[in-house]
């Protein structure tokens, strides 16, 4: 059994009953569980399984597959100001596509969870903004190594080391100026 702080960056039916749960972790990057019993009404993780909840997880580790077994979950910060209004959601879904972009499962990235920790505080606290965006992709290439490698921006670095960067960016990008 395993414990480690974690973003939830999607949920998706599994069956009629059950969630996979893909969370970004602090201790193991990205992981997938299963949340078993998850969509019945009176389950043990009803109000704790949604988008951009820092929570606490413990899940047991699968043998076999990527898809490991969630066990426990304890919220942490539900982000509720993030919620606010539809562009900082949909601006921190964008940081979210980033993050799912440039990693692996199961590869720790510590600096990559506490950016988008950070991002997501300043969301719950302030509205989003352009600056807000260019920064989050900037400290991403940075952290990653592919700033200034070249003379073109965060955004393209991130592009072409990835071969493409979220569609949702130039409606963001519209909506933000």
């Amino acid at each position: 059994m395993e414990t480690t702080t974690a973003i939830l960056l999607r949920k998706t039916k599994l069956t009629e009953t059950s969630l996979i749960v893909t969370w970004f972790t602090e201790a193991n990057g990205k992981i997938q569980t299963v949340a078993k019993g998850a969509r019945q009404p009176k389950s043990r993780f009803a109000g704790l399984l949604d988008l951009f909840f820092d929570c606490e997880i413990q899940f047991m580790r699968s043998r076999k597959s990527e898809l490991h077994i969630l066990r426990e979950v304890v919220l942490r910060n539900p982000h509720e100001g993030l919620r606010l209004d539809y562009t900082r959601v949909a601006l921190a879904a964008y940081f979210v596509e980033l993050i799912e972009l440039v990693t692996e499962p199961d590869h720790p990235a510590r600096e990559l969870h506490d950016l988008l920790m950070r991002a997501f505080g300043h969301l719950n606290e302030k509205p989003a903004s352009l600056k807000a965006l260019l920064h989050f992709e900037s400290e991403l290439a940075r952290l990653l190594g592919i700033l200034g490698q070249e003379n073109v921006t965060p955004a393209v670095a991130i592009g072409r080391a990835y071969h493409r960067l979220p569609q949702a960016r130039p409606g963001l990008l519209k909506m933000l100026k």
